[in-house]
Order: C-alpha cells, then structure tokens, then sequence
C-alpha cells in the first residue's frame, strides 16, 4: 500500500527553539497512516548554528528549492500558522499552484484572505486537525462497509 506523503509547513524564523509542533503534527498523522516529509529534520542543524542571523550563512537559492522539490514530491501539504510566516505562506502558495491538496491550522484571529483563498481545508488547532482526520477516518470505513 502506497502511503500518502504529507509536508509539514510551518514559521521558524523568530521561532528556532519553538519548533515542539512538528513533533505532534507528525504523531497525528503518522497515527493516521501519513508518511511525513519534514523539512526540519534536515534543517534545524543550519538553524543552530549563526543565533538569530543564520540565513546569512545559507546558500539561499538550494535551501529554497529542497524546500519546493520536496513540496513536488508529496501529496498533501499542512500548514501551521500560529503567527504570520512569510516561508509558510510562500510555501502555500506554491503547494496549491502545484496542485497539492492544503490543510492550514491558523491560530491567527483574522487570516489574511490569501491564507484563507489557498486553503482547502482551514482549521483553527492541532486538536481540529485531529478531530478532522477522526472524521476522515469513520467516513472511509463507512463508505467501505457500504461498498461490501
């Protein structure tokens, strides 16, 4: 069985050492059947390294687009947002030109109407996104008793 590839999106810039999300995120939807591309686990040792500047020290033009081939290379795309993220916003966007299916978790008391345009499925908390993919889970093993 093909297992469907999920990226996980979400701000570090300004959030280094605050990066615990991706952890659960991953939890979720590895409980859920989900292969996870992270782009953190290759990352966070650049992040590390310079303190708050550590983009001075990055080949820009190859971090971006490991980030984009590996958006390329999944079927799904989840955003988190608890605060505005230019990179998850950018990231968005070229997920949904790419076709991917988008889920955002935004925490943002009133989302930019871009955010909200390329979301196919928008939620307010990591707990939504559960709760939504429990939902997704019933309903397949409804429909598949029903085909039987």
């Amino acid at each position: 069985m093909v297992r469907v590839k999920v990226f996980i999106s979400g701000p570090i810039q300004g959030m280094e050492g605050e990066q615990g999300y991706r952890e659960r995120l991953r939890k979720i939807l590895v409980e859920y059947g989900y292969e996870v591309v992270d782009p953190w686990e290759r990352e966070r040792v650049v992040y590390s390294v310079g303190g708050g500047e550590w983009w001075r020290n990055v080949p820009i033009v190859g971090f971006i687009r490991r980030d984009l081939e590996d958006i390329e290379g999944c079927d799904v795309f989840v955003a988190y947002l608890p605060r505005l993220s230019a990179g998850t916003c950018m990231e968005l966007f070229y997920a949904r030109r790419c076709g991917k299916r988008t889920v955002v978790i935004c925490e943002l008391e009133n989302p930019s109407p871009w955010i909200v345009h390329h979301s196919d499925v928008l939620l307010k908390s990591i707990k939504e996104l559960e709760d939504h993919l429990k939902r997704k889970r019933v309903s397949f093993k409804i429909k598949k008793i029903l085909k039987t």
